[in-house]
């Protein structure tokens, strides 16, 4: 059987130029080039959820071909590229591990040599890379299925690297990574980006990976030298499995058993299914996830690396990964000395995990500020944990109150205990609640960075306007839900004075946000103050 489409020379990889948008078509070396140049501003065939699994590849492969040869930073030309590359792969000296399609008694790109010598009995069922590492959804009109009905060979590319370094696990045969906290988990990407295109953040990450190589093996057993890098390049017949002590401390994993035909000139999957994970079960089993992965953080309790759940990176998880105090930043998370000053941002991407199902793309990222920036590189989380807790905690609080207010609109004004409301009803309030929420969280960052970034004596005044524009945008909320409340006249006057009660009164507690209540407190006392004042005057 012929070699087919080789990444190390065909131009199969479609790009966009920073320069200009310009569309372009690379090979493997010569985006290597690009990357190092920052030329790159994007790839028009890579979907969203793809982003992290191609970057972390990306890093991970050119690591491996750079400590191979013996050197710390990246080659300048893509024959030196190239010459690396095939290097990693002595046994194809021919490139057949670099090709989409080759015998299948030999590696293909991504895809484990046949031991049986046979595809026999082996499913045709995805015809189009999108079906092939689909997120594992109950819907079509959640992700369409199978729309790539003339697909492009990095369509094809983008898809094995996404399903074979991130692939979950969907149900029985089809086992997931090792880089993840369990089957119902997923792989995650938290670092930081700096200034620039795709190129720049991948030549950050490269140097920080072969500078943390040694300190990942010496961690969790890898093989500083000689360990096996490009599992793809191993056959595999479904029942054995590695040892995390026999590999590269950077290890390009394959999770399934697939092989790409071409048929009337388009490619075409065949998958089968394997007894055993790839890599020991029983090994990765007990690390629930904690491999050493760049960019997962892991849990400083119980050492479990981080799973993503429905809500994704909503403002509580995000702050909890951007100054952890809970978690151990990852490599790629740390940040540098020599990270730039201005432009950072730092980046969270999962695929939210469930039981044989997933809970969507989750991506968000956070811009990192001068002086949020400093002390991060410092170590000095304190001040940043502390007041990003505060404010953690003050939206809850105006949410709790809000939600509360809400349930007396929709009971019509009654003052009876929660436990006695209808579901419905609770549910109902709940929606109404989430949407306050979701805007906060919308802002959150924004509005935290504007108080971190102030001088030590300006904070102060900064947190009190968050918290009353807070309050004014929680009594909006409950002002739009009027419509659901009672129309009728009567009981429509009562529960909506009823549920404004209930708001303020919570508003304005000491018990519930002190420096709120005294700010409504010496209001209220100036208030009367001029009133008093205007009456002394207006007496004869």
């Amino acid at each position: 059987m012929t070699l087919l489409h080789s990444l190390l020379d065909d131009p199969l990889i479609r790009v966009r130029q920073r320069a200009d948008g310009a569309h372009g078509q690379l090979t493997l070396p010569e985006l290597f080039v690009a990357f190092a140049a920052d030329e790159v501003r994007d790839f028009p065939a890579l979907r969203p959820h793809q982003r992290h699994p191609w970057h972390a590849f990306l890093v991970q492969l050119a690591a491996i071909a750079l400590h191979h040869q013996g050197v710390d930073q990246p080659m300048v030309s893509a024959a030196q590229w190239r010459d690396a590359l095939l290097d990693l792969t002595p046994q194809q000296p021919d490139g057949a591990a670099w090709c989409l399609i080759s015998p299948i008694d030999q590696p293909a790109f991504l895809q484990p040599p046949v031991p049986e010598g046979s595809l026999a009995g082996w499913k045709s069922d995805q015809a189009t890379p999108d079906a092939m590492d689909l997120l594992v959804t109950s819907k079509n009109h959640e992700l369409k299925q199978e729309r790539m009905a003339v697909a492009a060979p990095d369509d094809w590319i983008f898809s094995l690297v996404s399903l074979q370094t991130a692939g979950p696990y969907p149900g029985s045969g089809n086992h997931g990574v090792a880089r993840m906290n369990g089957g119902s988990s997923s792989r995650p990407g938290v670092g930081v980006s700096p200034p620039g295109g795709v190129g720049a953040r991948w030549a950050r990450d490269l140097t920080i990976a072969l500078a943390s190589r040694d300190a990942i093996a010496k961690t969790h057993g890898y093989r500083v030298d000689g360990g096996v890098g490009l599992l793809w390049l191993l056959a595999w017949d479904g029942k054995s499995e590695l040892s995390l002590g026999n590999l590269d401390p950077l290890f390009i994993e394959v999770c399934r058993r697939i092989r790409l035909r071409e048929q009337n000139g388009q490619l075409l999957l065949l998958r089968t299914s394997s007894e055993k994970q790839r890599i020991a079960k029983a090994e990765t089993g007990k690390k629930h996830g904690n491999t050493g992965d760049l960019w997962t953080p892991v849990s400083k309790v119980g050492a479990k690396s981080l799973g993503v759940s429905a809500t994704g990176f909503n403002y509580k998880r995000m702050c909890e990964l951007a100054f952890p105090t809970a978690w151990q930043a990852p490599p790629a998370q740390q940040l540098q000395p020599s990270d730039d000053r201005e432009g950072l941002r730092l980046v969270a991407r999962a695929i939210a995990g469930g039981n044989s199902k997933t809970d969507g793309y989750h991506e968000r990222q956070v811009p990192l500020r001068s002086n949020m920036r400093r002390l991060l590189v410092r170590g000095d989380i304190g001040l940043l944990e502390r007041v990003a807790s505060e404010r953690v905690d003050a939206v809850g609080r105006i949410h709790q109150q809000l939600h509360s207010a809400l349930e007396v609109l929709l009971d019509n004004g009654k003052e009876r205990p929660r436990k006695d409301l209808p579901d419905s009803l609770r549910n109902k309030a709940r929606t109404f609640a989430k949407e306050f929420e979701r805007a906060e969280d919308l802002i959150f960052f924004d509005a935290l960075s504007e108080e971190i970034e102030a001088a030590p004596e300006a904070r102060e005044a900064i947190r009190l306007r968050w918290l009353l524009d807070m309050a004014d945008r929680a009594r909006r909320v409950l002002e739009q839900a009027f419509s659901a409340g009672p129309r009728s006249a009567e009981p429509r006057y009562r529960a909506r004075a009823a549920a404004r009660s209930r708001l303020e009164g919570g508003l304005r507690s000491t018990k519930i946000l002190p420096a709120l209540a005294e700010h409504y407190r010496q209001e209220r006392l100036s208030k009367e103050n001029n009133d008093d004042g205007n009456r002394d005057r207006a007496e004869p």
